[in-house]
């Protein structure tokens, strides 16, 4: 086994799981993924067996992550941590400034018509400025949100992901998420896990770390993950191993 491989893990632990690039492979767009059966029976075994201490921590949104689940019923934090479900069914939100969220939409629209290759995703809480059709304007697209949120100078932030350049609450991301999942039962005294592929998620590594948890990055790259795995089918093997023996 490698240096950098997770240990084995334990259906005692608590388990924050993002999605996208971690639980299923990454698509050209949003829409363009698929949930497939095998990994909805995978997560509904852990969260059965771990007394329901799994938590998806994705940046898609509540309503989209729901959508996709189905009949599948775990606590979900969304749009990186804005808006979160707990295991009791109540929802969390931490909404940002609606004028200036709609003043960056509008002042985007122009930009939209020039460059197709550009899709703007409004999640709600959030505005997702996605580029991966069109990777050349990379840094465009980041200096635009930037100068976007500055102008707007309302609490807000740009988050940095795959492809994306996102418009979000200022001290709000997964990491926050995973410190209220801990506070609440069933998480509360658990060895946390954080799984995920992208820079948003170092703030859940971050904040695992902190707590002598386990933070895996997925994928090649740069993290303050302690330990790695190569894909999204080395992370299903890694959590069917914590069922081994224990249905």
């Amino acid at each position: 086994m490698r240096p950098d491989f997770p240990p084995a893990p334990c259906v005692d632990w608590a388990y924050f799981l993002d999605v996208d690039g971690t639980l299923i492979d990454i698509a050209d767009t949003p829409d363009a993924v698929r949930v497939d059966t095998a990994l909805l029976d995978l997560i509904a075994r852990l969260s059965r067996a771990s007394g329901g201490a799994v938590a998806l921590v994705s940046g898609r949104a509540l309503s989209d992550l729901e959508h996709r689940l189905g009949t599948l019923r775990l606590p979900l934090a969304g749009q990186h941590g804005l808006e979160r479900r707990d295991a009791a069914g109540r929802l969390w939100i931490h909404a940002a400034p609606p004028a200036a969220k709609c003043a960056i939409k509008e002042a985007l629209a122009p930009v939209l018509a020039r460059y197709p290759g550009l899709l703007l995703e409004d999640k709600g809480l959030t505005l997702a400025l996605h580029y991966r059709l069109a990777p050349q304007l990379a840094a465009y697209a980041h200096r635009l949100m930037v100068r976007l949120v500055g102008a707007a100078g309302a609490g807000l932030e740009v988050q940095r992901g795959k492809s994306v350049a996102e418009v979000k609450p200022f001290g709000i991301d997964k990491g926050t998420a995973v410190t209220e999942y801990l506070a609440e039962s069933p998480f509360r005294g658990r060895r946390p896990v954080f799984i995920g592929d992208d820079l948003n998620d170092e703030h859940g590594f971050a904040e695992v770390n902190k707590l002598d948890g386990i933070s895996i990055k997925v994928g090649k790259g740069g993290s303050c993950a302690r330990f790695r795995v190569r894909d999204v089918a080395a992370v299903r093997r890694w959590l069917g191993d914590a069922l081994k023996g224990k249905e």
